[in-house]
């Protein structure tokens, strides 16, 4: 991951703090998203927290997204993919 320049920002009220749009879309944090706030020494470190499901099925929408196919027609597919690669597989192990 590439270096941001620091940007600066403010505690609200409610001690919420907004991290940069630039900094979300690096970082692929999402709204809604767990995150975990560690105190090191007089510095804050703010790391994502994903959960293993959580982070494939969000990889598996943004896949999604990106592509333009429905979950429907990512279905269709499998089965045929799956038979490609079944004889890729074992029948270069078969010779």
């Amino acid at each position: 991951m590439s270096t941001l320049k620091p940007v600066v920002t403010e505690i609200k009220p409610r001690g919420q703090i907004i991290i940069p749009k630039q900094i979300r879309d690096a970082t692929h944090l999402e709204e809604g998203q767990a995150v975990t706030v560690i105190a090191v020494g007089d510095t804050i470190l703010v790391t994502p927290k994903r959960l293993r499901l959580d982070e494939a099925r969000r990889q598996i929408a943004r896949i999604l997204k990106e592509s333009g196919l429905s979950p429907e027609e990512v279905f269709k597919g499998l089965k045929g993919a799956r038979e490609s690669v079944y004889k890729e597989i074992y029948e270069k192990k078969a010779r």
